[in-house]
Parts: structure tokens; sequence; C-alpha cells
């Protein structure tokens, strides 16, 4: 197969430059504008970061990013769907306080900020994966699916089940819905935890497959009923239903790869990660570690496979950072992700990728001054 392009330009700048303008040069040499805009809903795929937490991406490059669309003619809007564990993402209303509060507003962006899957993380398009071995209908927030176009612009990091997060990370996990989540980090159904629960009756009332019941004041989740949909976890008003998350680490990247597929298949796309601030862990986290790398560059490619992998190798050559977990960890493994999460299988996520044809491994670095 070909190798495909990717673009990179460093964090170094010069007086009178600046990283905003590199990265608007970067987008511009990576052929962003290539892709017709006109009148198109651009759905700018990204992640606000959790309360707490300080390594995710500023606004201030995603608006970079929207400008540029609405400079090519296009109605860009951020978006990301609403989390599976509980914290300050899981319903719209919290999601949108947490990306307000980290910046992401119109005020800030200059474009409005849309949480996908809805209120309660349920509203969901269905959307065949061709080619799929694992997942052959992805839930997928509903409103990436109504864009036109399609720009993921990730903080690439390390991730404590994937490895690594990326352009497919983003993407894929990022874009699932609720229900969605659940399949990809499960191979279980979920269940009830008693303490927590009040035997409102809202699991039973949305449950299409009689699977959740209430006796005795209490919920509970017949799994030779439930068809594992999740949509029981969005509507508990006290959290008490929870998934499994006990997916092996090959199959959940493989599943990250299938959802990706889902979303981009059939429509224009781009991909954009900065590899900065590269902490050990998700961006979910209500915290962040010292980086485990210095400050790497910007990338950006139309081959999101050939864009992670053109981040990890550089990740991978990387001098470890001081003082950062990677520099406690024993180096057994042969790679900075797997010595800071072994039970993971990063490169799962690419191999798979490139087998149900979003992309390349292959790839051609191009440097943008």
């Amino acid at each position: 197969m070909e190798a495909s392009k990717v673009y990179y330009t460093s964090m170094r700048t010069k007086v009178g430059d600046s990283l905003l303008a590199k990265l608007k040069r970067l987008l511009k040499a990576a052929g962003m504008e290539q892709i017709d805009f006109d009148g198109k809903y651009t759905a700018v795929k990204i992640h606000f970061g959790e309360p707490g937490n300080l390594a995710y991406l500023r606004p201030n490059y995603a608006k970079v990013v929207c400008d540029y669309v609405k400079e090519l003619g296009g109605k860009p809007f951020l978006t990301d769907c609403n989390t599976l564990y509980v914290g300050g993402r899981k319903n719209a209303l919290d999601h949108l306080d947490s990306a307000y509060t980290n910046g992401y507003n119109p005020f800030q962006t200059g474009v409005h900020t849309i949480i996908a899957d809805g209120i309660k993380g349920t509203d969901e398009a269905l959307v065949p994966v061709v080619g799929g071995e694992y997942v052959k209908e992805a839930k997928i927030g509903r409103a990436l699916m109504d864009a036109d176009v399609v720009i993921s612009m990730s903080h690439f990091k390390g991730h404590e089940c994937a490895g690594f997060g990326g352009a497919l990370k983003n993407i894929g996990m990022g874009g699932g819905s609720r229900a969605g989540k659940m399949e990809m980090h499960s191979a279980g159904k979920p269940t009830v935890e008693q303490d927590l629960c009040i035997g409102c009756g809202a699991c039973t009332r949305i449950c299409a497959h009689a699977g959740a019941v209430v006796e005795n004041k209490k919920a509970h989740i017949d799994h030779a009923k439930c068809a594992g949909c999740g949509r029981c976890i969005g509507v508990c008003p006290k959290d008490a239903i929870v998934a499994s998350m006990d997916e092996k680490g090959e199959i959940l990247n493989a599943k990250i790869a299938e959802y990706t597929k889902a979303i981009i298949d059939g429509r224009p796309s781009f991909h954009i990660s900065l590899v900065i601030d590269v902490s050990p862990n998700c961006d979910c986290h209500g915290e962040n570690d010292v980086p485990v790398v210095p400050d790497i560059g910007m990338f950006a490619s139309f081959d999101p496979v050939a864009l992670d992998m053109a981040c990890a190798e550089a990740v991978l050559k990387a001098p470890v950072m001081a003082g950062s977990i990677l520099d406690e960890v024993e180096h057994t493994h042969g790679d900075h992700f797997t010595d800071i999460a072994p039970n993971t299988a990063w490169k799962t996520q690419l191999i798979h990728g490139e087998k149900i044809g979003i992309g390349t491994m292959h790839y051609e670095l191009v440097e943008v001054k």
C-alpha cells in the first residue's frame, strides 16, 4: 500500500510568529482546503477535558481550525459525546458546563458546542460497519452523524485502556454514544449496584427487551434477556447501573477502529493531532500527571491511521521526561506506552484500522516550517 503523507511542524517559534499561525500553515500545507466545505456542517470532534484536568488542548487551537473552516465556507461546530463513567461530562448539561469552564464556549472559539448524543447520552444513530469483525452496527452520537464533514482534533497522550489516545481513539471511542462506549469497553452486560438503586423504574421504562425489572424496590437486569444496548445506563438518575468494563485490550482497540470507520466512512474527513503535554492517562481523568516526554509538535493528515502511527513513533523516539511515571517504571516492554500500561495492546488499533481500510501504517513525514 502506498504511504500516506503526514504533515508535521515543531513547537518552536520565532519572534513575530506563533503556534497558532504555525497550526494554520500546517492545515494549509496538508491540503485541508481540498475538502468542499461550502455550506457544509462540519463537526470538529474534540475532547473538552474533565474538570480538574489541565492537560487538555487549549481552545485557542480549536478556534484556528474553526476559523479556517468558516473561511472556506463551512459551518463548523465543536462536539463530543457523553462519558460512560460518572464524572463532569456524563450528561449534556454537565458536559456543557465542563466545556465552557475549560474555554470551549462561543465567546472563546467563535462556534457553538454541541453534545452529540444528547442530554442523557441516548440520542444515537445506528451505523452499519462495513467489514466489521466485532461491531456490525455502531452506536454513534446523532449530531456527529448529521455532519457533512468530520474533522478530528486530538490531544495525543497515553491511555490506560487503549495504550495511547490519538485520532482513532478521539473519533471512535469519543464518537460513540454512552451505549456505544459500553459496547467497546465491555464483553458482558450492565449490572445494578443495589446500594445506589432507588427503584424508580426508569431503566424498566426504557428497556426494549424486558431485561430490566424492579422487584422489592430494587432494579435487576436479566442478562438472558438483556441485549446490552446500555440505554439504561444513560437514564439512571443515580448512576446505579454500570457497564462490566471487561473487554480484552486487543478487542477494545479493534472496536475503536471499527467505530472510527462507522463515523468517517463515506464522507470527507481530516485529522489533526497535537503531541504536547503527553500525559500518561486520558483527559477523562479529573487530574493530569507530569508529561512523560517533552512536547513534540503538531501533526495533520487525511489518513487517521498514518497520523496515529507517526505520532506514536515520535513519542517512542522521544527522551523520557525526568520525574514522570515513565521515569519511574521498569522499561521491560520495549516501548513507552506498554511500559506505562502493560495490559494494553495499542498496535491493534492501527493494525486493525489498516485491515478494515481506514488508512495505512505506512507514512511519509513532511515537515512544515
